[in-house]
């Protein structure tokens, strides 16, 4: 029976049990579709990365979760840069992945050892907030905008790490958008511990109540910090309950640099 290369990762984690899962695979092409899915599906992490060599330094790239195909993951990306670095020992400075829909990202070895993702950062405008969204999170945001998803912002980190929300109720709601608005919210503070910032990410329109660590979401949490409150670059700590991440965010134009560590936790055989 045919069998691939499997790593499991923890993503912007320092250590096991921190951060978010994602699971890497190398494969010569792409399978089907739906083989895709149905791995992503078996793995039964946040996300399932599959990468495919495409020259001398450079990959394609793509991101499924058990239920959906998406158009950027980030903690997935900085999986996949570490398993390059890590265990297939690349030696290059920067990994090219070429995806889909977000075009080529690049990933940086940084000098101590921490990976730095350059990523597309897309435009945000402010929505109201409404009666059943708040209902549905469980709380009344102080404010809200639309962008890659719905972010709502809170006024204490302890009010972000409070909220209770009903995950059926969320998984219709959201702004009017590209798509990717529907099911999917950031909540945030100012502050925290340490953290310039402290966010949990509710994702059950692309089938994740809570995700551990959020890269994507990053990129959208900067260009709030960035354009509203005068942090074009800040320390982000995601509070998901019994793991916890941390991501640098900097801003720069329509790009955003996502910083954070990795650890391969599970290295084995997909066997199909």
């Amino acid at each position: 029976m045919p069998s691939l290369p499997f790593f499991q990762v923890d993503a912007f984690a320092a250590k096991a049990f921190e951060g978010n899962q994602a699971c890497v695979m190398v494969l010569d092409a792409f399978l089907p579709d739906e083989t895709l899915l149905a791995i992503a599906a078996e793995n039964n992490v946040a996300e399932t990365a599959y990468i495919v060599a495409a020259g001398e330094g450079v990959w394609k790239l793509r991101w499924f979760t058990p239920a959906v195909e998406v158009p950027l993951c980030g903690h997935a990306t900085l999986a996949s840069a570490h398993v390059l670095f890590s265990q297939l020992g690349f030696t290059g400075e920067t990994i090219a992945f070429d995806t889909v829909k977000s075009g080529r990202l690049h990933v940086k070895r940084l000098a101590d050892g921490r990976l730095e993702m350059d990523f597309p950062s897309a435009p945000i405008r402010p929505v109201p907030v409404t009666d059943e969204i708040a209902a549905a999170l469980g709380a009344r945001p102080l404010e809200a905008w639309c962008g890659m998803f719905y972010a709502a912002r809170f006024g204490t980190p302890e009010d972000v790490r409070a909220l209770k929300p009903d995950q059926r109720a969320l998984k219709s709601l959201g702004a009017e958008g590209d798509g990717w608005d529907r099911g999917n919210f950031g909540c945030f503070a100012l502050g925290g511990d340490g953290a310039d910032a402290t966010s949990r990410f509710f994702a059950p329109g692309s089938g994740i109540d809570e995700d551990p660590a959020t890269g994507s979401w990053h990129t959208m949490l900067s260009r709030i910090l960035g354009q509203n409150f005068a942090m074009p670059a800040a320390r982000c700590y995601q509070a998901y309950p019994g793991r916890g991440a941390w991501v640098g965010v900097s801003l720069e134009g329509d790009r955003c640099k996502l910083t954070g560590n990795a650890v391969t936790v599970i290295e084995g055989r997909f066997t199909l």
